[in-house]
C-alpha cells in the first residue's frame, strides 16, 4: 500500500529534474510506458546528476556508484509521446551509500505518476569495495545539496 505523502509528491520536492522526450519503443503493447523503462529512467537522472554536479566521470573515475537496491510504486501510466520529467533528491546519506528518492511527473499534467528509491554503494573501482574513509568529500557536499533536509526551495 502506498501511502498518501508518496502519492502526493510534487515537482517541487525534488531539487533536480531532468527532462526525458518518451520513444515509440517505450510502450508495452498496453499502450503505456513499460516498467522497465521507469528503472532506466530513474538510473539516467541519478547518474546524470552525479556527472553534472558531482564531477563523476564514469570511465576514468576512481570512485564508482553500484546500484545495490530500488523498488518503485507506479501510481498512474505515462505512454509516448509524453515528455517526463524525473525528479531526484536525497533522502539518507550514509559514510559510503546514498539513499536516493526518484519521481517520474508527466510534462503539463498534475500528479505524481511513480515514486522510486535507489540506493548506491560508492565503491573503489579497483577494489569493488567501499573505502576505509566512505565517499570522497567532493561526492557528499554535491549530494547533500539535494537532501530532502536542505534548502527545498532552491533549483539546481
Amino acid at each position: 500500500m502506498v501511502s498518501a505523502d508518496i502519492k502526493n509528491r510534487k515537482r517541487e520536492d525534488y531539487p533536480f529534474i531532468l527532462d526525458y522526450r518518451t520513444r515509440w519503443n517505450d510502450n508495452d503493447m498496453y499502450d503505456h510506458m513499460n516498467n522497465s523503462v521507469y528503472n532506466f529512467l530513474f538510473d539516467s537522472a541519478v547518474n546524470a546528476y552525479l556527472i553534472e554536479h558531482c564531477g563523476l566521470l564514469p570511465p576514468t573515475a576512481t570512485e564508482t556508484p553500484l546500484a545495490v537496491h530500488s523498488h518503485t510504486d507506479y501510481l498512474a501510466s505515462i505512454a509516448y509521446p509524453a515528455v517526463a520529467e524525473v525528479g531526484v533528491r536525497v533522502n539518507k546519506l550514509g559514510k559510503s551509500s546514498v539513499t536516493y528518492e526518484v519521481a517520474l511527473f508527466e510534462r503539463g499534467v498534475e500528479g505524481v505518476k511513480a515514486v522510486g528509491e535507489f540506493v548506491h554503494v560508492m565503491v573503489e573501482r579497483a577494489t569493488g569495495r567501499p573505502t576505509a574513509t566512505g565517499m570522497s568529500v567532493k561526492l557528499r557536499t554535491a549530494l547533500e545539496k539535494i537532501h530532502r533536509d536542505r534548502l527545498k526551495d532552491s533549483k539546481l
